[in-house]
């Protein structure tokens, strides 16, 4: 019979730290890696373009940049939700995302998806930390999700059969819209079912995007029921591509034939079954399928490039077999967003499974034999009927059935929205009793119609918060409330009295609105009352930056991180000989937000060319800062901006890594290229795309 039960995987895990204190008010920094230059948009199928083109994030706001890893493993438990039944074992990470870290095929003893024996979070989510493996559902904007390291509610219900079922659910912020993934095992079935639904609670229409993304050994051939192709590289084009076999010759469904990374979207013809599959050189592997909503299929490639075998072991460790990703989506590809009405929902279900095709045809030259062979042996072990039908019982039977035994807590945030909105989700509930220290000065706004100041939130910041959020004490005598943005909240600030931590707070909400100018003058407002005047001079830098007034940003920068020096006692940590002990004992919290505010002036002064007073501010940071990678980055720049490219080769040859380097980032082999003509060395090689 099938169960679900409580489990401990243990592997060796880098922590996640601390949030970034700072609100996160510019977009992605990967949002240009999606681009599409505005001469191809032209040239592309109308209804893809509008939805390439369908609110992009103009920031990421509400949720907070997560870059307070690194990259010392050491062994942690973490906890996991197994469903098992006769065939099939799959581990489920409630605490990340809901990720389903591994699916067992029991009768053959084989690992269906890419298994990562460790946990190294890296700069891939939206908001920052992501890991590779298994299967991830990303939901909101085009990207890795935000929720990739964060907790989801989890639950058992009762499955369409009667079987128990587990349940996850969230509330995502970017795009303010709840949703839900339903995962069960029938009796004696070799296939996982995935039941998801997004709903749009609201009376207007929101912007939705979904990919369900999977990790498979690269050394497979992937095969998806199409002749063509959406490609997508890391040079902002997307063209129209034959598969298998591209222009150059190159058959493009082997993994390893590629040299960099890219992307390439399956053009799926309408009224054809919804699958992609991954196969060993024996026929086996994993299939994926779906009803038909899920329209898109894509395989996302690293290469055999320096760079993408650099961030394979980025990932993961080194001398650890390498991955690709097979993916299904809402859209064509992954840079469009659909419209989702108010009141409606998106729902549809997948099934992930092994599948045994025969290898002679499933890997041959002829492909549509290939194709023809891979949906013969799917339709055998799965119909299409049966996927329908399943579908059908979930979401007339069981989609809606309440939560029997709750297995796990995700964030307070959608407790918050129902209590606003009285809204009625049946199968998802969101209990008060969910509501943390994070989401109170919130419902005392809503309750009272009064932001609570700094001084009436200190009892509340006592209280047990998550361990990668913001330490308590930096939090008791600064206005960093996390912030809500979307236009209810927004109303309440501009009704409530006015004080520094509501106009700073409102600046936040009318900034992701687009509304600039009034987040600028909300901010000045509140800067003529303030006491503690550093999170509303690093919103005006950060205005300045993204005006194009680099000379203002790069004073309002230093200015706040003066202000945070004097009144936080931000220089403390970095002085005297027992500065490194005191960051790490009992002036963290000051020590992250000075290191976040002085990351960003010191790269707002080097942008004007101003290397003296980088260097000043260089030496008040706090020790620990500038041990870190991404400061041992800035420190070449720093050097190369004064002259000085031995010593900055010299920080090369000792040696650093920048944890939280982003993906597509290429400013090593810009800065290795200032100061010499030699070969890039592998591992400072990240870039992604052809020099």
């Amino acid at each position: 019979m099938t169960t679900v039960r409580r489990a401990v995987l243990t592997l060796p895990a880098a922590p996640l730290g601390p949030d970034n204190p700072l609100p996160a008010l510019r977009a992605p920094a990967g949002a240009g890696a999606y681009a599409v230059d505005p001469l191809t948009l032209a040239e592309l199928p109308r209804d893809m373009a509008r939805g390439i083109g369908r609110d992009p994030l103009r920031s990421l706001l509400p949720a907070p940049v997560r870059d307070g890893y690194g990259r010392e493993r050491t062994p942690a438990d973490l906890d996991t939700i197994v469903i098992e039944n006769a065939r099939l074992r799959v581990t489920v990470l409630p605490a990340l995302g809901g990720r389903i870290h591994s699916l067992h095929h029991k009768p053959t003893g084989r690992e269906l998806l890419y298994r990562n024996p460790v946990f190294q979070p890296a700069a891939f989510a939206l908001n920052g930390a992501w890991f590779s493996g298994g299967v991830e559902w990303n939901i909101g904007a085009t990207g890795h999700t935000t929720l990739s390291c964060s907790p989801l509610h989890a639950a058992v219900v009762r499955a369409p059969d009667g079987g128990p079922m587990l349940r996850l659910w969230e509330w995502e912020r970017l795009r303010d819209l709840p949703f839900q993934v339903d995962l069960w095992l029938p009796e004696d079935s070799d296939f996982l079912y995935v039941g998801v639904r997004i709903r749009n609670p609201h009376g207007r229409t929101a912007p939705v995007y979904w990919w369900s993304n999977i990790a498979v050994p690269e050394d497979r051939r992937v095969l998806a029921p199409a002749d063509a192709a959406w490609h997508h590289g890391y040079e902002r084009g997307l063209a129209r591509v034959p598969v298998p076999v591209t222009e150059d010759g190159t058959d493009r469904t082997y993994p390893l034939n590629s040299t960099h990374a890219a992307d390439w979207f399956y053009d799926l013809p309408e009224g054809q079954r919804r699958w992609i599959a991954a196969l060993d050189t024996d026929g086996t592997g994993l299939v994926q399928t779906s009803t038909d909503p899920l329209r898109g299929r894509k395989l996302f490639v690293w290469g055999s490039g320096r760079g993408g075998r650099r961030w394979q072991e980025w990932l993961t460790e080194p001398g650890t077999p390498g991955y690709a990703e097979i993916q299904a989506g809402l859209a064509r590809t992954q840079l469009e967003h659909l419209e989702l009405a108010g009141g409606a929902e998106f729902s549809w279900l997948e099934a992930y499974g092994p599948l045994a095709a025969d290898p002679a045809t499933a890997l041959g030259d002829d492909w549509t034999a290939a194709r023809a062979d891979v949906e013969r042996s799917l339709s055998g072990a799965l119909p299409r009927a049966a996927v329908d039908a399943a579908y059908t019982a979930w979401r007339e039977g069981a989609a809606d059935r309440a939560p029997e035994e709750v297995l796990a807590a995700g964030s307070g945030w959608g407790a918050l929205e129902v209590l606003r909105g009285g809204y009625e989700l049946p199968g998802t509930p969101f209990p008060e009793s969910t509501l943390g220290p994070e989401q109170e000065p919130w419902r005392e706004l809503l309750r009272t119609g009064v932001l609570p100041p700094p001084a009436k939130r200190a009892a509340t910041d006592a209280a047990p918060v998550a361990p990668t959020s913001v330490p308590p004490s930096s939090l008791a005598s600064v206005p960093l409330i996390a912030p809500l943005v979307s236009s209810p909240w927004r109303d309440m600030l501009e009704t409530a009295p006015a004080d520094p931590t509501t106009e700073y707070q409102l600046g936040i909400a009318q900034w992701h609105a687009g509304d600039r100018a009034q987040a600028v003058r909300s901010w000045e407002r509140g800067l003529k009352e303030a006491t503690t005047r550093w999170p509303l001079l690093y919103c005006l830098a950060v205005a300045d930056r993204e005006d194009g007034h680099p000379e203002r940003a790069a004073e309002h920068f230093t200015e706040a991180f003066a202000d945070h020096e004097a009144t936080e006692g931000g220089a403390e940590a970095s002085t005297g000989p027992e500065g490194a002990e005191a960051d790490a004992d009992g002036d963290g919290a000051r020590a992250l937000v000075a290191a976040a505010l002085g990351r960003e002036a010191l790269d707002a002064l080097l942008a004007v060319d101003r290397p003296d007073r980088a260097r000043a501010l260089w030496h008040r940071l706090p020790a620990s800062a500038r041990r870190r990678g991404a400061f041992r980055l800035l420190d070449v720049r720093l050097l190369l901006a004064e002259g000085r490219p031995d010593e900055a080769r010299a920080v090369f040859d000792t040696g650093f890594e920048v944890a939280d380097l982003s993906e597509g980032a290429e400013i090593l082999g810009e800065l290795w290229e200032r100061i010499t003509d030699e070969l890039l060395p592998d591992a400072y090689e990240f870039r992604m795309r052809p020099s």
